[in-house]
């Protein structure tokens, strides 16, 4: 066990001169090496300065140029595309409440613009970068889905991300409704699924837990579509879809 000595004290015997000995040795040898460490880190500072301001400076270089261009261009940029979106999403809102031919007309007016504003795809090409030209990729396949473009709006959709609880989902889904229409059932189905896992809200998990499953009764696959159904009959009772379920359940389970 380690002793505690008082200051001043003096080793008494020739045991403890020699240990005192020792430890002022071994306390010189860490203090040598600390400076001789020192010495040697001030040596390669000095020999490579130049590299280490160089590396310095293009690094503020860089952390000065990402704000720069944060708060002159990108900025600027994104309520420059907003502004310019605005025709289009008023084209696409008005095609939502009209029907036919009207319909038709103004989702193409919202994907290629008129009266000398940009449409959705004007958005994309010029913005690609900016919160707008993202959104508009979901706007663009959603008018696409509409006027039965189904490849365009499939290609619109997967390259359209978010973190939404609603939009990532719906447009997520949104492609296996393509799908669907182009007969492909298998695709359909496993995007309909993904669309129920993105996100656990009452609006779009149980709007795609019955569509993966009316699509499951169509590939045969009834097991896949009870287990769909009866999520909805437990977790989401309250939900539009759940009074649906119990027609789609009968169908399911006769095919087992």
């Amino acid at each position: 066990m380690a002793t505690y000595k008082k200051r001043g004290y003096k080793p008494s015997n020739k045991e403890e001169q020699q240990a005192a000995v020792e430890d002022h040795s071994t306390t010189a040898e860490v203090f040598n090496s600390l400076d001789e460490g020192a010495s040697k880190t001030e040596a390669w500072v000095a020999r490579n300065q130049k590299y280490i301001f160089i590396i310095i400076g293009v690094a503020a270089a860089a952390i000065l140029g990402y704000l720069a261009y944060e708060e002159f261009i990108q900025e600027p940029k994104e309520a420059e595309a907003a502004n310019e979106m605005f025709m289009a999403q008023q084209y696409f809102d008005n095609a939502l409440q009209a029907s036919g031919a009207q319909s038709d007309s103004l989702f193409n007016l919202a994907l290629t613009g008129g009266e000398g504003k940009y449409g959705f795809q004007d958005i994309i090409e010029n913005y690609g970068s900016t919160n707008a030209g993202n959104l508009a990729l979901y706007y663009a396949g959603m008018a696409y889905l509409n006027t039965n473009q189904y490849q365009q709006a499939i290609e619109a959709l997967d390259d359209f991300e978010s973190d939404d609880q609603i939009l990532a989902p719906l447009a997520k889904g949104a492609i296996g409704d393509a799908f669907l229409q182009l007969d492909q059932p298998e695709e359909a189905l496993g995007y309909y699924e993904e669309a129920a896992r993105m996100r656990d809200n009452n609006f779009t998990t149980p709007k795609f837990l019955l569509k993966a499953a009316v699509t499951a009764i169509k590939l045969g696959d009834g097991a896949a579509a009870e287990k769909h159904l009866t999520r909805i009959e437990t977790e989401y009772p309250e939900s539009v879809e759940a009074n649906r379920v119990k027609v789609y359940l009968g169908q399911a389970q006769t095919m087992q």
